[in-house]
């Protein structure tokens, strides 16, 4: 079942060209290793303010609307790098968070979280127990 924003998106064409470019930056971030990745993310935020909820789930619906290939079941590291870095581009940080089901099996699991809450996941912050935050 894929991953959709919860209304229709609208996208300017800059924005659009943005969005697009954060995900092909996300694709070749996502080859990095668990280690690198954080630590790259780390630098890109350097001391971006925090993202309102409103502006990370316009990122996060951004990314969606713009990249089918973030829509899947298991992009979501894919998406969750992507939508933090249009929220960069556009001036904020959401928090990037990765880390495993809290009870078996093992699930990784990476998403986006602004204002203490997961954006636009099904699941609550207790279902997976956070291996990485930037």
């Amino acid at each position: 079942m894929p991953v959709l924003p919860d209304h229709d998106v609208r996208v300017s064409t800059p924005q659009w060209v943005l969005t697009a470019v954060a995900v092909v930056v996300a694709r070749r971030l996502v080859r990095r290793t668990p280690q690198e990745l954080c630590r790259l993310l780390t630098r890109v935020r350097g001391d971006a303010p925090l993202a309102t909820y409103a502006e990370a789930k316009r990122a996060r619906d951004t990314v969606l609307a713009v990249s089918t290939r973030c829509c899947g079941r298991n992009a979501c590291l894919l998406r969750s790098v992507a939508t933090v870095l249009v929220c960069r581009m556009n001036g904020s940080w959401p928090t990037w968070c990765t880390g495993v089901l809290s009870a078996p099996p093992f699930v990784a699991h990476a998403w986006v979280e602004a204002e203490g809450s997961a954006v636009d996941e099904f699941a609550d912050g207790t279902t997976y127990s956070r291996i990485c935050s930037v």
